[in-house]
Formats: C-alpha cells, sequence, structure tokens
C-alpha cells in the first residue's frame, strides 16, 4: 500500500471514518485522484466499485442510476483534493532515488499533485512554495507564495503558459516569481507559408512610416512591472524578490 506522512495518515483516518470505508479504500481514492493532477480521477475499489470523477464536472460510477453513490464520490474525491492542494500527503523521494516520474528537482521531495497537459507536466509541492513545469525537457520552478494551487490548466492558443486555481481565484504563471529555469513565455510560430517566388524585377515598395510606439513586448513587460508592485505593496513579496524579478522583466526589454 501507499506510503503516507504522519499527517496524510491522521486526514486519510479521518476521511475513511466520515465516509465509511476502510482505510485502504481511502488511499486508492487518494491515489486516483492525486494521478489526475488534483482535478480528475479514475478508481476502482471493492467499497464504491470503478468509474470516473472530474472536479466540476460528471461522476460517473458502475452503478449509473445510484445518484447517493455518486455524491459520495463527488464529495469524497474534493476532500482528496484539497487534502493533496494543501497537505504533505506522500512522503518524500529518497536522496539520489530516481525514476521516471521524478522529473523535478530532488529536493523538493514529493508533490502533492502532478499531472501534464500536451508537452507541459507540472508539479506543486506546497510544503516548500514551489510549482515546478517541464516544457519540451526544460524545467522551471516558481515561487507560489501563499497560493494554494487546486488546479492547473494550460492557456489555448499561442500562450503555453499555464493558469492555476488559488484561494485568491485564477492566477498565471507568468505572474509568478521566477525561481530558476527558462520560464514559460509564448513559443515563436514557424507556421507561415513561403511568398511565391516571382520572376520578374520588382522595385522595391516604398518604406513605410514607422510609429514610435513601445513594442508588443513592452507593453507586457510594464504590465508585469505593475503586477509585481502590486503583490509588493499588498505584503505578498518582499523587497527582494520585488528587485530580482524587477530586474529580470527589464533585460527583456
Amino acid at each position: 500500500m501507499q506510503k503516507l506522512t504522519p499527517a496524510g495518515e491522521n486526514i486519510i483516518s479521518d476521511i475513511s471514518r466520515r465516509y465509511n470505508l476502510s482505510f485502504d479504500s481511502a488511499v486508492r481514492m487518494l491515489v486516483s485522484v492525486n494521478q489526475g493532477g488534483g482535478s480528475m480521477a479514475q478508481f476502482s475499489c471493492p467499497e464504491l466499485g470503478s468509474g470516473q470523477w472530474m472536479r466540476g464536472g460528471m461522476t460517473m460510477v458502475g452503478d449509473m442510476f445510484n445518484h447517493g453513490l455518486k455524491n459520495t464520490v463527488n464529495n469524497l474525491c474534493g476532500e482528496l483534493a484539497n487534502a493533496l492542494a494543501s497537505t504533505q500527503m506522500f512522503p518524500p523521494a529518497a536522496q539520489g532515488q530516481s525514476g521516471g516520474n521524478n522529473w523535478w528537482p530532488g529536493d523538493l521531495g514529493s508533490p502533492s499533485s502532478s499531472g501534464s497537459q500536451n508537452n507541459i507536466r507540472y508539479a506543486f509541492f506546497p510544503q516548500t512554495q514551489r510549482l515546478v513545469v517541464e516544457r519540451d525537457g526544460q524545467v522551471t520552478v516558481f515561487n507560489t507564495l501563499n497560493h494554494q494551487i487546486s488546479g492547473v490548466s494550460q492557456q489555448q492558443g499561442g500562450n503555453t503558459s499555464l493558469t492555476f486555481s488559488s484561494q485568491f481565484g485564477t492566477i498565471s504563471t507568468l505572474g509568478l516569481p521566477l525561481i530558476s529555469g527558462p520560464g514559460l513565455l509564448p513559443v515563436s510560430s514557424n507556421n507561415f507559408a513561403e511568398p511565391p517566388v516571382s520572376h520578374f524585377q520588382q522595385s522595391p515598395p516604398p518604406p513605410v512610416q514607422q510609429n514610435h510606439l513601445p513594442s508588443q513586448g513592452a507593453s507586457d513587460v510594464m504590465g508585469l512591472l505593475e503586477k509585481l508592485g502590486q503583490l509588493r505593496d499588498s505584503g505578498i513579496l518582499t523587497d527582494n524578490e520585488f528587485v530580482a524579478k524587477k530586474t529580470e522583466l527589464l533585460n527583456r526589454l
């Protein structure tokens, strides 16, 4: 059976008692929710049967007309997801231990929740206030400050940043202090057709009068600087964190 931290054992013992489940079944459900990144689960256990759960979505159980069972599974998985987001449920990995799933820095231990979307995967470590994201083999570490992350989703379109749900609402990783790594700036698209080749010599087009306006990148950086100032004024960022992030953003101009 999956090992738990002492705090995790206490939480699972309480949940198994309140939901009239065996300790082993409650742990199975915890592992299923954790494997689903805290927002979904595919489960199978003797006392609840098999099914699927999605936060804010449809809950499916083997006895499809048993609405009481559906409600129990939905409430149970919601509690387990909240526990994963706020508590170190699983013990940290041993020093020097490696494995296919441990792609994050080893000194962070084990995440409370993890998942993947498209070419990005993430892991949240509430005990150290870190969110680790890997994109195309490059690992980035963010400071989550006092956010309690309960779900992560990828932006659509060309923006490859992540947003996450916390007690303060929906937050973008672009607004978090960067600890290490390349960050999650949008990736340039090369999906453009080449212009047709002309066999006739043509005069070059007249120069276009350029307006002296700041580039879009500069506008984005200025907006982020304003947000950083608000985080510092509200006490979320320290002066040292503000100065470090400000210097990093100004280097992008």
